[in-house]
């Protein structure tokens, strides 16, 4: 199976980089996840519990990081196993790009499986995987809000004050001041 996507992250390179190597924000983000350690340098055992279609399996396995270009870019390996369900392993290239809004991450994965759950064919395992990168995003998005606030086009609006903002309030489109809408409310009086 191999995916590729990217997502914009509405925090730093920097953040997005200290982020994605914190063992807890990877344990809360990650679906099902109920482990991450680390075992060594780059080294991390992970734990995690996963339903596709009908197979339902708790996977244990080993991370390794290497490539490693802070705060741009990694290779991750990984290697799953889970029992009767089958294993699971291959890579992912992870990198940081920054930009005007923040950073983007971009991934390129590539993955094998067996056992049990690769008889479920192809097409029910690539719409797993487009899932659980999906919620990942969605955790990591909330919890980059929790740890660095909104971003800034979410973050509460401010009045607006530029040329059309004015044209508006002129031709009674606009927000009208308060001062105005009392002197409105005194001649109606």
């Amino acid at each position: 199976m191999d995916m590729q996507s990217s997502r914009q992250l509405a925090v730093t390179q920097q953040q997005a980089w200290d982020a994605l190597n914190d063992p807890e924000v990877l344990k809360l983000c990650i679906p099902g996840c109920d482990r991450v350690e680390a075992t060594g340098e780059n080294q991390y055992a992970i734990g995690m519990a996963l339903k596709i279609g009908p197979v339902s399996a708790k996977f244990s396995g080993q991370i390794t990081l290497a490539d490693i270009d802070p705060p741009k870019s990694y290779t991750i390996a990984f290697d799953g196993q889970g029992g009767a369900a089958g294993f699971g392993k291959g890579s992912a290239k992870v990198v940081l790009t920054p930009n005007d809004e923040g950073c983007e991450l971009g991934y390129t994965v590539n993955a094998q499986v067996g056992g049990k759950v690769a008889q479920l064919g192809q097409r029910l395992i690539d719409g797993a995987a487009k899932s659980l990168a999906e919620d990942f995003f969605k955790r990591f998005d909330k919890e980059m809000q929790r740890r660095f606030g909104p971003a800034e086009d979410e973050a509460a609006p401010t009045e607006k004050t530029g040329m059309m903002s004015g044209l508006m309030k002129k031709i009674g489109l606009g927000k009208k001041d308060e001062a105005h809408e009392s002197d409105s409310e005194n001649k109606n009086a």
